[in-house]
């Protein structure tokens, strides 16, 4: 493995990879080799995207193996037939606790992204969260928020918790508070291919929040498995 842990390899099969991105990597190359480039030459055979992380995010990330699975799989991500969800921390005074989050997005300052009223063609996630009661290992008014995205925009999910005053822990290009990492996390996926069902979860490694012991009870417990939780349809 690369010695800055840039991902693990956490499963494979013949047509696709997933890996477990480290927070901070690049999807793309930018100032040296990105995580597709470094992957590749990693595991020794190219690798075709059909989704993609923010550089801050770490986690769960679908890689086909050939351009016809790429297609098949860019398919699906089309479609919305594959589900992805996603973990998160804030220690903001969040207006609602549970509920969509809808609109329009458009570029803002610094290279941020603002929520709109409109809906021509908006970003749609739905959210629940989970309070500690003031847990001394966690900062006060810290809540665990557990993300499905039902589109696929730039920043959506950092967007839509910045939109209910809850920016992500860490992600001060949202006015969050500072801490070691951005706290967000591509937590879990769930999708058919070729007739098969794929379920994959994998829990954030990095980040000394996510390793408290309160995060990791909810992890194991309510939200073990996330695909099998009362998700309203769009």
């Amino acid at each position: 493995m690369p010695e800055a842990a840039v991902f693990k390899l956490f499963a494979e099969t013949a047509d696709f990879v997933v890996l477990d991105k480290a927070p901070g990597i690049s999807f793309h190359s930018e100032d040296g080799a990105g995580l597709v480039v470094q992957a590749a030459a990693e595991l020794g055979y190219p690798l075709f995207s059909v989704h993609r992380l923010d550089k801050v995010t770490s986690g769960l990330i679908l890689f086909a193996k050939s351009s016809a699975a790429a297609a098949a799989l860019a398919e699906l991500f089309a479609t919305q037939q594959i589900q992805k969800y996603y973990l998160a921390l804030s220690t903001g005074k969040v207006a609602k606790k549970q509920g969509w989050v809808k609109g329009d997005m458009a570029p803002a300052r610094r290279g941020a992204y603002k929520l709109l009223s409109s809906m021509q063609n908006p970003a749609i996630s739905y959210f629940l969260s989970f309070g500690f009661n003031e847990a001394a290992e966690l900062p006060p008014r810290c809540r665990l928020y557990l993300i499905k995205p039902f589109t696929g925009k730039t920043h959506q999910i950092r967007v839509a918790l910045k939109s209910v005053s809850a920016p992500i822990l860490g992600d001060e290009l949202y006015q969050a508070e500072v801490a070691d990492r951005v706290y967000l996390h591509a937590y879990a996926l769930n999708f058919h291919y070729q007739g098969q069902l794929y379920q994959y979860r994998q829990a954030p490694m990095a980040g000394l929040l996510f390793q408290s012991q309160a995060v990791q009870q909810q992890l194991q417990g309510a939200w073990l498995e996330p695909w099998s939780l009362a998700w309203p349809k769009l």
